[in-house]
């Protein structure tokens, strides 16, 4: 998927209210240095619009970056298609272990808030590293987004830290330890060497299309 422009446009805290937005909105959840801030930035292909750090608890907002502003449908199916109009969101890391009770409660409800009253959220992307079976936090992410109405994808990061035959045996820890439902997508993903970015792509590409039934009514008539 091509970007033709990319910005962030957004930025919530603790006390804002809830931006409600025009174009589909797909979340990133994960734990803190699980790797969101570099997959965005593979994602748009941009190095450093989100900023990526060593210290965990880096991102402490709600981060709106719009994508591909302006971008019409059909630009979206060529052969070589740019990526729909919408929006990445960054929601903040959890499980960082220095953080206070009180900022950990603060992050909780910004999420909380998010998941319950954004009207074009469409997904949640919870990364996981693939490295690891997930936490104790990780399982509690994902029942919470669950709750919340939505059955989150699964991002397993770092893939380029396997090798090729650890790989599937890595997925399948995740899927029994999350309790991932059948057909839930699972999706190995490495920032280095871009490996799963255009899976992601996909699904949000089929996430933007669905909202706009009428066309895709109108291209399946004039094929018939």
């Amino acid at each position: 998927m091509k970007i033709r422009n990319v910005n962030l446009e957004t930025v919530c805290g603790i006390t804002s209210k809830i931006p409600q937005k025009d174009k589909i909105e797909v979340a990133f959840a994960g734990k803190s240095n699980v790797g969101k801030s570099s997959l965005i930035n593979s994602l748009v292909m941009r190095k450093a619009l989100a900023r990526t750090s060593s210290q965990p608890g880096k991102t402490q907002t709600i981060n709106y970056y719009r994508v591909n502003e302006g971008t019409p449908i059909e630009d979206t199916r060529l052969e070589e298609p740019f990526a729909p109009d919408c929006y990445l969101v960054d929601l903040p890391g959890y499980g960082y272990a220095n953080a206070g009770v009180e900022i950990k409660a603060k992050w909780g409800r910004m999420i909380e808030n998010y998941l319950q009253t954004s009207e074009k959220l469409r997904t949640v992307f919870l990364l996981v590293d693939i490295r690891h079976a997930p936490s104790g936090n990780d399982k509690m992410m994902h029942d919470w987004i669950v709750a919340n109405g939505m059955e989150p994808v699964i991002i397993a990061t770092k893939k380029d830290k396997l090798k090729k035959s650890q790989i599937q045996k890595a997925l399948k820890v995740i899927r029994t330890d999350l309790k991932v439902k059948p057909g839930t997508p699972v999706i190995a993903f490495s920032a280095e060497t871009k490996e799963g970015r255009e899976e992601i792509w996909k699904l949000i590409l089929d996430m933007a299309n669905a909202e706009i039934p009428e066309l895709i009514d109108e291209e399946t008539a004039e094929e018939s």
